[in-house]
């Protein structure tokens, strides 16, 4: 069976994808999507790739795909995802994370992260915050 997507390194290319392998640490996606590509030119099959290194073949077909329409190191990396953009900015972050060394509300002996959101939210520094993001934000400062 003729594969869709067939994958031709030149001497340059396998070099290159080996030198990254090689090269410190990475997103564990890149190396799966490397190595995908490595196989793939060693003559293996969608099903034998999957298998060897424990992804589905359709991220394999994909990672074939992708390299074949693109044809450089940029199919390696993660492409931009959907979804809402972040509403806090690092400045505003910044803020939040402030107000834990602030005195907590009188009844309180300490900062939940409802009251931190509840506070940031009353002091205008964002519209609406969840306590998740508060958080998130402090794990983070």
């Amino acid at each position: 069976m003729k594969k869709r997507y067939p994958i031709r390194l030149t001497n340059m290319e396998r070099a290159e994808l080996e030198r990254l392998l090689q090269s410190g640490p990475r997103l564990a996606r890149v190396t799966t999507r490397i190595r995908i590509l490595l196989l793939a030119n060693a003559g293996k099959n969608d099903r034998e790739i999957a298998k060897a290194l424990k992804v589905s073949s359709t991220t394999v077909h994909n990672v074939r795909k992708r390299y074949c329409s693109e044809r450089s190191a940029s199919c390696l990396e993660e492409r931009p995802r959907p979804g809402q953009p972040c509403r806090l900015n690092s400045k505003t972050a910044i803020r939040v994370a402030g107000l834990v060394r602030s005195e907590p509300p009188k009844g309180h002996k300490c900062w939940t992260l409802r009251l931190l959101a509840d506070r940031a939210v009353k002091l205008n520094l964002i519209d609406t915050i969840s306590h998740e993001s508060v958080r998130k934000i402090l794990k983070t400062n």
